[in-house]
């Protein structure tokens, strides 16, 4: 299993990948997790995603100031 979390405009997201499906969850500011309510498509590649949750989530950003980028 391949594990990623990405600040989406202030927003935590973790995104998993488990054989051939991401599995998404929004992270709450007490660290706990639940469904992201989103989904990323099988055929979206790791690399990809930052884009994808750019494409998905762009018009909040006229909302939230910031970017989206991978949190290590």
């Amino acid at each position: 299993m391949a594990a990623f979390r990405y600040n989406v405009f202030g927003c935590i997201i973790d995104i998993e990948r488990r054989g051939e499906v991401w599995i998404t969850y929004a992270v709450g500011n007490d660290g706990k997790r639940s469904p992201g309510g989103f989904v990323v498509p099988d055929f979206v590649q790791q690399h990809e995603l930052e884009q994808f949750l750019f494409d998905l989530f762009h018009e909040q950003a006229a909302f939230r100031k910031g970017q989206i980028f991978q949190v290590r």
